[in-house]
């Protein structure tokens, strides 16, 4: 049976995979991360959960999210980061711009890369220093 919440993808099967498919669970993965945040932060009521939420995940505070960690990021992690930031997205979301919705999946590209690799307590170090620079605002 494979686990599915420990995968342990090898970098040769991380790079057949598109810098879209790695946003595409990095976003999950960083969803994820603030919702579990805001659980154990208190937060009990459900319409302040989902709209503080939604502040968390958008594209702008995730730019944020994105430059607060970029002194951390190994080479190999850079890495990732650039290939999801430079990945071709045909629609960007009216709340950001270009180069925000860039960083956001560029950080979504990382999140995805490091917890398909299984680097989980890599993904909590980096997730807490985006926290405190992105509530540092």
């Amino acid at each position: 049976m494979q686990e599915l919440f420990h995968p342990t993808m090898r970098s040769t099967e991380l790079s057949a995979i598109s810098a879209l498919g790695l946003a595409h669970m990095g976003d999950c993965v960083f969803e994820l991360l603030v919702r579990t945040r805001l659980c154990l932060s208190g937060v009990a009521k459900s319409e302040h959960l989902h709209r503080i939420t939604v502040e968390h995940v958008s594209a702008p505070a995730q730019a944020v999210f994105a430059d607060a960690i970029l002194p951390s990021l190994s080479e190999q992690e850079l890495a990732v980061y650039r290939r999801g930031r430079n990945a071709h997205v045909h629609a960007i979301p009216k709340n950001a711009t270009h180069g925000q919705y860039a960083k956001a999946t560029g950080l979504e590209a990382l999140l995805g890369s490091l917890y398909l690799s299984g680097q989980l307590d890599r993904i909590e170090e980096l997730f807490s220093i985006g926290w405190e620079a992105q509530n540092a605002l």
